[in-house]
């Protein structure tokens, strides 16, 4: 198994992304420290992988709360003995389908403001433990979008700058934590509309963009997403540090 004997942070771990990777990680034998907001969310998360005999713990958290955050990481390292990975997947709140011209300048810093934060707070908290072992895998997702711009007819608000601080930040990290033995990598999907809830507003528009933009002629699926993150958190993927795992289906071209 990729992930024997390691133990994994989830933030985001009752979202569906974060599910997914969840999932994976015990499948491939990590045990796992889902975190979120809403508890029974993550039972349910919890629940799934404990009858597929894999191990999973949950916690009630705000990874937006520093002293919450830091005292989460405390306590799995006493309890598990040490954190090999860590992976934001928390949900950023959005406005979508304004213009920049016409929004709300807290409408377009709400996502900023978020990824910077809980990306920063939540990579802090591991790589601290992390750099007296000199190991350690810390995962972002989002990557850097397709720069030919989403269709003129869809506003994306500040999610693509949330996105993009994600992906600074991360390099930042890659090259401050590397001496350390930490790798820091990013997942792009360009998008998975499994993760759209049904009777999303607008979603059979953004499922269509998604699809549209991918050489494949599909989009990337949660199962996808989960087995490129088993992947890029195993020592398979020891080598990579400082890069974009693409699992867009073609939609991003490196």
């Amino acid at each position: 198994m990729l992930l024997e004997s390691k133990n994994a942070v989830i933030y985001g771990g009752g979202g569906s992304i974060g599910g997914a990777v969840a999932r994976a990680f015990a499948r491939e034998g990590a045990r796992v420290f889902l975190v979120g907001r809403t508890p029974a969310r993550l039972e349910s998360v919890a629940e799934a992988i404990r009858s597929a005999g894999g191990t999973a713990e949950t916690a009630q958290l705000d990874a937006l709360d520093e002293r919450a955050v830091d005292e989460h990481a405390d306590a799995v390292v006493a309890q598990a003995g040490a954190i090999d990975v860590s992976f934001n997947l928390i949900t950023h709140p959005h406005t979508h389908g304004v213009p920049l011209a016409e929004m709300a300048v807290d409408d377009f810093m709400a996502p900023v403001q978020t990824a910077a934060r809980t990306t920063f707070l939540t990579a802090r908290a591991a790589a601290r433990h992390m750099i007296p072992r000199r190991a350690g895998v810390i995962l972002a997702f989002g990557g850097p979008g397709d720069r030919s711009g989403p269709p003129r007819d869809y506003y994306l608000g500040g999610t693509q700058v949330a996105f993009d601080a994600i992906e600074t930040i991360r390099r930042q990290l890659a090259v401050e934590l590397g001496p350390h033995g930490i790798r820091v990598v990013t997942l792009a999907s360009g998008g998975v509309p499994e993760s759209l809830p049904e009777g999303f507003e607008g979603r059979e528009k953004i499922v269509g963009m998604i699809e549209g933009q991918t050489l494949l002629g599909r989009a990337a699926t949660l199962e996808d997403v989960g087995n490129a993150a088993a992947f890029a958190a195993s020592d398979w993927a020891r080598a990579m540090t400082a890069a974009i795992v693409n699992v867009s289906c073609g939609a991003l071209v490196d």
